[in-house]
């Protein structure tokens, strides 16, 4: 923290020092009605567009027009296996090998796949495991399937909560749930990065508590897939989910991720939902053949993918190939270390930082509370144009993205926000 310096002179300098500045040009920047850069920290939401987008997407596009249906086979990418040209790009950026790793559906219907897996309940070992603040799609999820196996869904959900008066999750606290109630508990499900604190959390460590107790374990990466080091397989998880809209800049709703542990990637007999697509591909098209699965992550594949959906994603993933997960981690350390050191100059009786502070417990996303602020706060922002996020009660989310944002970018925004408190 004693590193940094104050000025607008000193984040200039940090940009052109910045080894990974010029990546800021490969995407679109929205702008005010001036047609001045916004200030944009919602990387956590959506990410910005690569200017590499319209050019693949276009040519899927004339391909459809010049070759219709032949564009499966005589494509400039074939749309038959375009999704294998994601994997690898995939697997590097989640800390996955290629087996464990598909791009397919979205998120929600990604986990609920998983679960129809991963989530085998008995009468004695039924209960679902999650952060008592989980992202509202993985508690509505998990509550279904409790539901949809017969279970009451309140006295089916465990909830690892924070300490009285803590924002954070401690890891000795789940341990706890786990020696008390770890017997009863089939699955643990957490997000690997909250969405509502930052927290990131030790992957492995829940895991190895998770499987101690003979629980299946995943994760909801949606808010960790490029953001941090993930490391999949070595964390030893069953399965993980995520969406490719966040830091990994594919565009609104576009297309999930999701991983299955090798060590599950030839059990044909582990319950699972099917399709063709998760079909042996080199009799797929041989229609009355019996079913044959697919090993691997692809063997939980059920349809054929929008093909311009995952022309978006490898636009993005084409950038990420280029820059690897610790390059980007190093700059986002720095990026964020930085903003956090600026908003703690406007004194901690009026800024507070739910988010950890230690650098390996967060990704880039810093969660503030401002004392007496409400959503009049976050409103003044936007009209300054800076874009952030507000979720309720009383947290405003940034998230300075280490391949379009700016330490000048930081720096203006902290100056934005002590104009308006000291209005």
């Amino acid at each position: 923290m004693s590193n940094y310096k104050l000025g607008l002179d000193y984040a200039l300098a940090l940009d052109q020092n910045d080894t990974l500045r010029a990546y800021r040009n490969r995407f679109y920047i929205p702008k005010d009605k001036n047609g001045k850069d916004l200030i944009y920290m919602t990387g956590n939401s959506l990410g910005l567009q690569p200017k590499s987008t319209k050019i693949l997407v276009q040519q899927e596009l004339d391909d459809w027009a010049n070759l219709g249906v032949e564009g499966h086979f005589e494509a400039k990418n074939p749309w038959l296996n375009y999704h294998e040209y994601l994997t690898d790009n995939m697997a590097q950026i989640v800390g996955a090998k290629p087996i464990e790793v598909v791009v397919m559906n979205t998120l929600t219907t990604n986990l609920h796949l998983m679960m129809v897996s991963f989530y085998q309940p008995t009468k004695s070992r039924y209960k679902i495991l999650i952060e008592s603040d989980a992202f509202p799609s993985d508690k509505y999820a998990v509550e279904s399937q409790l539901r949809h196996h017969g279970f009451d869904d309140k006295e089916g959900l465990v909830l690892w909560k924070p300490r009285v008066n803590e924002e954070l999750l401690h890891c000795d606290d789940l341990e706890t749930i786990l020696n008390e109630q770890g017997d009863e508990i089939a699955l643990i499900l957490i997000g690997a990065v909250n969405y509502y604190t930052g927290q990131f959390f030790d992957l492995k460590r829940i895991t190895q508590l998770g499987h101690k107790h003979s629980c299946k374990v995943g994760f909801d990466c949606a808010h960790g897939a490029g953001n941090v080091t993930l490391n999949l397989h070595d964390s030893g998880a069953d399965f993980a989910v995520w969406c490719t809209y966040k830091y990994l800049n594919s565009g609104p709703g576009s297309l999930a991720g999701c991983f299955v542990h090798e060590r599950h990637a030839y059990k044909k007999d582990l319950n699972r939902f099917t399709g063709w697509w998760s079909h042996n591909k080199e009799t797929r098209f041989k229609m009355r053949d019996a079913f044959d699965q697919l090993p691997g992550a692809e063997g939980w594949q059920l349809s054929n993918p929008p093909i311009l959906s995952l022309a978006a994603i490898k636009a993005s993933l084409d950038i990420f190939a280029e820059v690897d997960m610790e390059q980007l981690t190093k700059k986002s350390e720095k990026l964020t270390g930085y903003f956090e050191f600026l908003l703690k100059t406007l004194g901690e009786d009026t800024i507070k930082i739910i988010t950890p502070s230690a650098p390996n417990e967060r990704g880039c996303q810093l969660s503030i509370q401002v004392k007496n602020a409400d959503k009049l706060l976050h409103n003044k922002l936007a009209k300054m144009g800076v874009v952030t996020d507000w979720r309720e009660p009383d947290v405003i989310r940034c998230a300075p993205t280490p391949f379009y944002n700016s330490f000048e970018d930081v720096y203006k925004l902290v100056e934005t926000l002590k104009s308006i408190l000291d209005e």
